[in-house]
C-alpha cells in the first residue's frame, strides 16, 4: 500500500490520543522543549506534520512552524486545531516537496517517520530536502527507533513488542531488504478484532549518519531521548541532531 492509502480518514480520526500514548505530557513536552531550544529563535519546518501533535504546542511556544504532509485526512485533522495562517502546510511528500517561508533554522522529523520512506534512495533524498530548506548552520533533527533484530532467533521473522489488555503489536522483518511491517491488533471480549499495518524501512544509526554526510550535514549530538539521556548499545531509540556548516 502507498503511504497516503495507509494514512486515510479512519487512521487520521483515530490518531490523536490526548493525554496518553505519544500525546502524554511526559512524552510530548520534552520533545517540544528540545525543539524550541534547537530552533534558536528561528523558523521551523516539520516533515510529515500529521495532525499537529508536535507543531501545535511548538507554535504555542512562539516558534513559527510550517509543515509538509502527504495525507489530506491528517491535514484536515490538523486544521481542527490550527488554521493555515497559524501553521502553513504544503501537501506533498517529505523527500521532494518544497515549503515556502525559508530558509528555516530547524527542520525536524519525529516519531520514526523517516522509516515510512521505503527505500534508501528516498531516505537520502529526505536528508537532501532538509538541507535545501535550511540556512547556514541550520539543524535537522531525526527521532528514530533502533532496529531490534537482535531479538530475532534463527528462523524467526516476527517480534512482539507490546502486549496489553485489548492490544497486541508485533513487527515482521525482512532482514535482507531492511523492511519491517508493524501490525497493531485491537480487540475486545468477542471474536472480532481490528488490525492496522504500516510498512517501514529500518535504518541503523551509522547508516543514518552517512545519509546526513551525503547531504552536507555533520552529526552534532545523539541522545537516547528528548531529555538528553546517554545513547548506548542498549538504547531502543535515539534523537539525532545534524547540522550544516555555518
Amino acid at each position: 500500500m502507498r503511504q497516503e492509502e495507509i494514512w486515510d480518514a479512519e487512521a487520521a480520526q483515530g490518531y490523536d490520543t490526548p493525554g496518553t500514548g505519544m500525546f502524554a505530557p511526559e512524552v510530548l513536552e520534552p520533545a517540544v522543549d528540545r525543539l524550541a531550544e534547537l530552533a534558536d529563535g528561528g523558523r521551523a519546518l516539520e516533515f510529515a506534520i500529521g495532525t499537529g501533535r508536535v507543531a501545535v504546542p511548538l507554535a504555542g511556544r512562539g516558534v513559527p512552524v510550517t509543515g509538509i504532509e502527504l495525507s489530506r485526512p491528517m491535514l484536515d485533522q490538523l486544521r481542527t486545531k490550527a488554521d493555515d495562517a497559524t501553521i502553513p502546510v504544503v501537501l506533498g511528500d517529505m523527500a521532494t516537496t518544497e515549503a515556502p517561508g525559508g530558509p528555516f533554522r530547524l527542520v525536524y522529523l519525529v516519531y520514526n517517520t523517516i522509516s515510512n520512506l521505503l527505500t534508501q534512495a528516498e531516505q537520502v533524498a529526505c536528508f537532501r530536502n532538509a538541507a535545501r530548506h535550511l540556512g547556514p548552520g541550520g539543524r535537522f533533527v531525526v527521532e528514530l527507533w533502533v532496529p531490534e533484530v537482535r531479538k530475532l532467533p534463527p528462523g524467526q521473522q516476527a517480534v512482539v513488542w507490546r502486549s496489553e489488555a485489548g492490544y497486541v503489536s508485533l513487527d515482521t522483518y525482512d532482514v535482507l531488504r531492511q523492511q519491517v511491517v508493524s501490525h497493531h491488533f485491537r480487540f475486545g471480549e468477542g471474536r472480532d478484532a481490528r488490525v492496522f499495518r504500516s510498512p517501514h524501512r529500518y535504518i541503523w544509526p551509522a547508516e543514518l549518519d552517512l545519509m546526513a554526510q551525503l547531504a552536507g550535514f555533520g552529526l552534532e549530538s545523539r541522545h537516547a531521548d528528548w531529555q538528553g539521556a546517554e545513547f548506548t548499545a542498549e538504547s531502543r531509540s535515539h534523537v539525532s541532531v545534524y547540522r550544516l556548516p555555518e
